[in-house]
């Protein structure tokens, strides 16, 4: 009994104050400490609220961007890192492909934003901040972390149905679309919503490398929330969190149809 109190201690600690949360988002006063009645009109408000639609248009922009083309080049770097055990400068490519995991987001930032003044004065691109460099940093944090999936999977893949593959007669870029894509493609999958996750709830890197004409969704949220919490801004964190929880069970069931033993 006391795990099972401890336990459901946790999960209050974790999902309670998101539950106030989305109780307050229908609030009808503007104090989110003080309830006024049941209302709707922040979500109206919210709605007509341009910079925050903007925002987030432009975060969705950003993430599909960047989790897509870093999962093309952390699936080339997992494929040289696991198909190719020798080459020169191998510690080196691996330290600077795992880097990212370690390094704090404050450095990162910091060396993406003295990376891009500098080649403005050098090379005058990018023009200022806006949403390239935003992508460009957001690929190169997330860019690890779908290596390390991607690399796992490739490390558990059976190599003879490549080596068979090829037996028949199959070119190396056909084996790799053919058979090593398919079978590794959940990791794709999983390394692809990761990135776009990271990417879609970055602060810290986003604001090192965002501009006035490019301003990410947590930037706007966070600029809000430090003027004051607003019913707004509940109605905005309930719909995400509403969006999630869809997916989640979407996903799931699709997941607990699959598990389920098909007649004979």
């Amino acid at each position: 009994m006391i795990l099972y109190a401890l336990l459901a201690l946790a999960y209050a600690f974790l999902y309670l104050p998101i539950v106030i949360m989305m109780i307050f988002s229908f609030n009808a006063s503007r104090l989110v400490t003080v309830w006024g009645g049941f209302s709707t009109k922040w979500y109206g408000e919210l709605l007509h609220d341009e910079k925050v639609l903007d925002a987030a248009w432009l975060s969705l922009k950003v993430a599909m961007t960047s989790a897509t083309l870093a999962t093309v080049l952390g699936t080339l770097a997992a494929v040289i890192l696991v198909r190719f055990h020798r080459f020169p400068g191998r510690t080196l490519f691996t330290g600077m492909v795992t880097a990212p995991l370690v390094m704090p987001e404050v450095i990162t930032g910091l060396a993406m934003l003295l990376l891009f003044v500098a080649m403005e004065h050098l090379l005058g691109w990018p023009a200022g901040r806006s949403m390239t460099t935003i992508i460009i940093a957001h690929i190169t944090f997330s860019l690890s972390f779908v290596t390390v999936v991607v690399r796992s999977k490739l490390a558990q893949m059976d190599v003879s149905l490549e080596e068979a593959a090829m037996d028949l007669g199959a070119r190396p870029l056909t084996v790799f679309m053919s058979v090593t894509l398919p079978l590794i493609a959940p990791a794709l999958l999983a390394g692809w919503l990761l990135a776009f996750t990271l990417s879609i709830d970055d602060v810290v890197i986003s604001a090192f490398v965002s501009g006035p004409g490019a301003t990410p969704l947590p930037i706007v949220i966070f600029s809000k929330v430090r003027l004051g919490v607003s019913p707004e801004i509940n109605a905005l964190a309930t719909i995400v969190v509403a969006l999630v929880g869809v997916a989640m069970a979407v996903a799931g069931s699709k997941a607990l149809k699959r598990e389920q033993p098909r007649p004979s």
